[in-house]
């Protein structure tokens, strides 16, 4: 006994949440849908919603009006809530006395659309299993990102790090023209040719009138004095060669 109670209630939860997921539709109704003929509507015999058991049907079979569930003992269905032409709000509840009914769910029509509202305790668990789930997934992430080693302990590891560095633009290396080597060679030759063929203008700032420069040349040396170095040297030449050594005399050998 107590298995198939168990049976039982599985088998109804197991309804009950595959209710939460469909909907129904009947494009025929949608354009003339109004507060008296909406439960005509959820009445049809391919609405999944529909229990065909109901008091409702009862009373549609004897050509009975609405008036009468009241006098009337199990399931029926209702109109709770009309806000034309977009919404219609149906409940199904178990009437026990004239008084006296206990709601078991409810309906909601959105432009022609059946819907099965969830209970609370199905909304409850449908939000902690979603943020139980981010956490977990959050927390697997994280785990995913740690990293150990005995010598340096934990750090992070992000991979979006690896993705921007692959996604910047490689920076060339700028090459140099020149070495150190020929950049002082060329100094060095700028500064002898500035040396021997000096500006003649300079310009203090841009944009002002160039200046001409002084060149200061040096004093020649005086005539007489190039004269007498070029004598010193032809007196020189001229000078006489030492005599030169008559060579030696040849002795004859005693036999």
């Amino acid at each position: 006994m107590g298995w198939s109670c168990f049976g039982c209630t599985k088998w109804t939860y197991t309804i009950l949440n595959n209710l939460l997921g469909i909907s129904w539709v009947d494009s025929g109704w949608v354009p003339i849908l109004n507060p008296g003929n909406v439960l005509d509507y959820f009445s049809e015999r391919s609405n999944p919603f529909y229990d065909r058991t109901c008091n409702n049907e009862v009373v549609k079979m004897q050509r009975l009006t609405l008036e009468h569930l009241n006098q009337m003992v199990g399931v029926e269905y209702i109109l709770l809530h009309a806000q034309e032409p977009i919404l219609y709000i149906i409940r199904k509840q178990q009437r026990q006395s004239q008084t006296q009914v206990i709601p078991l769910a409810d309906y909601y029509i959105i432009a022609g659309v059946v819907y099965q509202a969830p209970d609370l305790g199905t909304v409850i668990s449908s939000r902690a299993l979603s943020a139980v789930h981010g956490i977990q997934s959050a927390f697997d992430e994280a785990m995913s990102y740690c990293r150990y080693h005995p010598s340096k302990g934990y750090w992070w590891h992000f991979k979006d790090h690896e993705e921007r560095e692959k996604a910047k633009p490689k920076s060339k290396k700028k090459e140099e023209p020149s070495s150190l080597f020929q950049r002082h060679r060329v100094d060095t030759l700028l500064l002898d040719l500035r040396s021997k063929f000096p500006p003649t203008f300079y310009q203090p700032k841009p944009g002002e009138k160039p200046i001409p420069v002084e060149v200061k040349k040096e004093p020649e040396p005086p005539t007489e004095t190039v004269k007498q170095e070029e004598r010193e040297p032809a007196t020189k030449s001229s000078a006489p060669a030492p005599p030169s050594k008559p060579p030696p005399e040849k002795r004859a050998r005693l036999q």
